[in-house]
Formats: C-alpha cells, sequence, structure tokens
C-alpha cells in the first residue's frame, strides 16, 4: 500500500527537476534558496492525495502540486519579511540572506509562478481549478492582514482567531486537496466534501504550530521560538489565558504581552510560566481534538479509494503529535 511517504519522495523528484535560476540572479536565487529548503510540504502532498483518492493520474496534477508548494513558500517569504523572523527551517530568511527589496520581489514572482504552473494542468477543469486557487490566494492574504491586525487591536476574541487561521492557514490545505480532487475529475460534492476536511486538518496545524513557538526545541522546530509571544500575536494561547484569569489579572498582563518594551528572553519566559500555571497546553490539545475528530466525520462521507482514505487519516493523527 502507497504512504504519504510514496507521494512525498514523488513530489521530491518532480521538483528536483524544476530550476528556478535565470537572469537577474539576484531575483531568482532566492526561489532556489526558498525551495530547496525542504519543509514538510504538506500541500503538495494533499494535492497528489486528492488526486488519487479518487483515480486521476498524480503525474498530471504534479504542476498543481509544484504550485501549491510555490505558493505557500511566496508567502512564507513575505511574511517572514511582515514578522522580521530571521530564521526558517533551521537557516537565514531571504531578507535577511539578501535584503528586504529583493525578498519582496522574489516573492512577487514566485506567486507568478505558481500560476504558470497552475496554467499548465491538462484538464478540463482548468477554469474552476484556476477559480479556487485565485479565491485561496485572496483569502490567505486577507488571513495575513488580520493577522497583523490583531496585534494592536484590543478587542479581539478566540472567534476571531479561529477565522484568521482558517484563512491564512487552512485554506490553503483545504484547497490543496480540493484542486487534486478536481484533477482526478471528483464530483463537486466528493471535492467540497475534501476541501472542509482540510479546513479542519489546517486549523488543527496551525493550532499545533502555535504550540510548538512556544514550547518547542528550537533546534527541532527550525525558527526562533518565543517569536509570537515577542510579537504580541493574539493566538490562541494569548486568548484562552485572558479567558482563564481573573478578572484584576487580566488587564496586567495583556499590557504586559503587547508591550514592545520588556526584555525579550524575559518576556518570553514569563509569558511561558504564565501559560504552565493556567495549564494551556491541554486547552490547545482539547480544541485540536475537536477539530481533527470533524475532520474525521468528514473524512467518511468521502467515497473514494479506501487505500488513499487510510493514508489521509493517517496524516491527519500527525498533526496532533508533530514535533517539527
Amino acid at each position: 500500500m502507497k504512504t504519504t511517504g510514496f507521494y512525498l519522495e514523488l513530489f521530491e523528484n518532480a521538483l528536483r527537476g524544476e530550476s528556478f535560476i535565470s537572469d537577474p540572479l539576484k531575483l531568482y536565487e532566492p526561489i532556489q534558496y526558498t525551495l530547496s529548503l525542504g519543509g514538510k510540504r504538506l500541500r503538495p502532498v494533499l494535492c497528489l492525495l486528492g488526486c488519487d483518492l479518487y483515480g486521476g493520474s498524480c503525474e498530471k496534477a504534479m504542476p498543481a502540486a509544484i504550485a501549491v508548494e510555490i505558493f505557500h513558500n511566496f508567502t512564507l517569504v513575505h511574511d517572514d519579511i511582515m514578522d522580521n523572523s530571521p530564521i526558517r527551517r533551521g537557516q537565514p530568511t531571504v531578507f535577511k540572506k539578501w535584503n528586504t527589496n529583493i525578498a519582496i520581489l522574489s516573492g512577487d514572482v514566485m506567486f507568478a509562478k505558481a500560476y504558470e504552473y497552475v496554467a499548465r494542468l491538462d484538464t478540463p477543469d482548468l477554469k474552476p481549478i484556476l477559480n479556487v486557487f485565485t479565491d485561496t490566494a485572496i483569502k490567505v492574504c486577507e488571513g495575513q492582514q488580520y493577522d497583523m491586525d490583531y496585534e494592536v487591536f484590543s478587542n479581539v476574541g478566540i472567534d476571531d482567531y479561529l477565522n484568521m487561521i482558517i484563512l491564512k492557514t487552512a485554506v490553503l490545505t483545504g484547497a490543496s486537496l480540493k484542486i487534486g480532487a478536481l484533477m482526478a475529475g471528483a464530483s463537486t460534492e466528493q471535492s467540497d466534501l475534501l476541501y472542509t476536511f482540510g479546513l479542519n486538518l489546517g486549523i488543527v496545524f496551525q493550532l499545533q504550530d502555535d504550540l510548538l513557538d512556544v514550547f518547542s526545541d528550537e533546534t527541532k522546530f527550525g525558527k526562533k521560538t518565543g517569536s509570537d509571544i515577542l510579537a504580541g500575536k493574539k493566538t490562541y494561547l494569548f486568548l484562552k489565558s485572558i479567558e482563564l484569569m481573573p478578572p484584576g489579572e487580566r488587564e496586567e498582563f495583556y499590557v504586559y504581552y503587547t508591550s514592545s518594551e520588556n526584555n525579550a528572553d524575559e518576556k518570553i519566559a514569563y509569558v511561558k510560566s504564565v501559560y504552565e500555571q493556567l495549564n494551556i497546553r491541554h486547552h490547545v490539545i482539547q480544541l485540536m481534538h475537536i477539530y481533527h475528530n470533524e475532520s474525521l466525520k468528514i473524512l467518511e462521507k468521502c467515497t473514494g479509494t479506501p487505500e488513499v482514505i487510510i493514508q489521509l487519516k493517517e496524516l491527519a493523527e500527525t498533526m496532533l503529535v508533530r514535533e517539527i
């Protein structure tokens, strides 16, 4: 039986066969650099799984898998600038290795390249696939704007946060699956089910990512831990802490958390201690399980190849336990 490792190897082999180096080198070298850093390759694997689930050709769907990976990495190149993140996957981010202007422009080319690969698809369903891809690109940008807005907004709630991560993260996992399913000729009903499964998967992924940002081993996580705390991001960890605190303590913690004037190491240590006192990790895991269970209920309605459904279930399980 095929495993997710099979689809990952299939994708890596295809990506290695592509060259993104051209003139001017300062524009294209960062693209090659970014795509060569690896990563989980979750989205292209989901795209290929979605295609195989309904008996499609992974070879024909490969340009779509490459497109979603290029698009995902484009968002990271620009996000790192906005978040002032120095490290990505254990290596300097593009704007740190080159400069901000180069990172912006290289990211723009990556966005265009993603569309170039979608346009290569040989399918009568190209228009609906383009619609899904475009709608997703817009929503991801909306999510990123909300993420930045919430750093300064004072009235952010848990529902606001969940809506933001659906836009910023989950729509792309859902779209990756749906595009793969459309490449295989799946019905609208089935491709929509798979999309909703992917949304729930993406929510679990982002909750775990927020947890890892605070509690992971930095050498395994591949980027500096505590960055969300230093940026004052209104993550679920922070919002749930505010909800659980006695009213008299909320304002003091809120002011401290959102201030940029505190010593970085002291701020991270203090906020982590608050999270540990409130057992925030337990609450995050509880919420992850709610969305995980919902994803499995949706997957039960999918009528594709049983062996691929097993792989999707196993992949969903890894979202709960991943360390990097």
